[in-house]
């Protein structure tokens, strides 16, 4: 069975689906040594990569992003050199950007998004100037108006990681808190209610990337435990089930991004191997195959984040 609402986000998709060069991913932010307000797209039809001419609104590294397939995306809160709480919306018909005058509850960095596609987007987790939260922010893709969910993750985390099964729940896996863990909480859409996963991941992580195939499984790749890891756990929707994929990323990456077209592959960009790093993976969600892009990044970028205008959501 199609998660619920994955009529209307088809409706979505399709609708979007011919603006501005067509369904794509986007990587924003963080930094190439400096802090950076580029944004790169990808154009799924062929993996071509622009640079829009609008960037973020300000030079940011350590943000997150989700998205409202065939509608906008959302790259929220980071570092400008102070934590900020910051909210930039890209509207997917034309890439233009504006920023909310609603952002984040606090000034946050390191914290991941998920994506109810045609209801909702969650900001979760991250590091106030005192210290780490459990705080989720939601926003209403009807109005862009944010409430903060009464029941928060299980703990106060940093540099965790975010994915969605559209219609049915969202997951943020890994982080920082306290020590490195491998905690899986699921946020379910129909009442925003939060339990943890039995099976967490396959080791306790932080600064990975999260990306989802919606309706049939998610991924978390890559980051850091305690050494740079290579490793893309993936977790079947049907029963949260976990497998580790035989074959991992290109190279052992910290501090990447991640976005996905959901029917077709997943992208993890970016990050910090030895260095920065410009490579883009691509994970075929037919086989889990694992290409690497000839086009990467406009440059070597970490603490950078991820989302996309994915073709359709089930």
């Amino acid at each position: 069975m199609a998660p619920l609402g994955a009529g209307k986000v088809g409706l979505f998709a399709a609708a979007g689906a011919g603006g501005a060069g067509g369904a794509g991913g986007y990587f924003g932010g963080g930094t190439t040594g400096s802090m950076v307000d580029t944004v790169d797209k990808f154009v799924f039809s062929d993996d071509s990569r622009t640079t829009l001419g609008t960037g973020l609104s300000t030079a940011t590294q350590q943000a997150a992003g989700m998205a409202n397939a065939g509608v906008a995306g959302y790259f929220g809160g980071g570092s400008t050199g102070s934590y900020v709480d910051t909210v930039d919306k890209f509207d997917f018909s034309d890439d233009s950007r504006t920023t909310l005058g609603t952002g984040l509850s606090e000034d946050k960095v390191s914290m991941a998004g998920v994506a109810n596609a045609g209801v909702a987007g969650y900001f979760g987790g991250g590091s106030e100037l005192a210290a780490n939260v459990d705080t989720i922010d939601q926003f209403d893709f009807s109005d862009d108006s944010r409430p903060t969910l009464g029941t928060g993750l299980s703990a106060a985390d940093r540099l965790l990681a975010g994915m969605a099964n559209s219609g049915t729940a969202g997951y943020f896996g890994g982080g920082y808190a306290a020590t490195f863990v491998d905690t899986v909480d699921k946020l379910d859409f129909s009442d925003d209610s939060r339990t943890t996963l039995g099976t967490g991941l396959s080791a306790t992580t932080f600064g990975l990337a999260g990306m989802a195939n919606s309706g049939t499984a998610g991924y978390f790749g890559g980051g850091r435990m305690p050494s740079n890891t290579t490793t893309v756990d993936k977790f079947d929707f049907s029963d949260d089930s976990r497998t580790t994929l035989a074959t991992g990323l290109s190279a052992a990456t910290k501090y990447l991004a991640a976005m996905a077209n959901s029917g077709t592959a997943g992208y993890f960009g970016g990050g910090d191997a030895s260095g920065k790093v410009d490579t883009v993976d691509k994970f075929a969600f037919s086989d889990d195959g694992r290409t690497t892009l000839g086009t990467g990044l406009s440059a070597a970028t970490s603490y950078l984040a991820g989302m996309a205008n994915s073709e359709t959501l089930a």
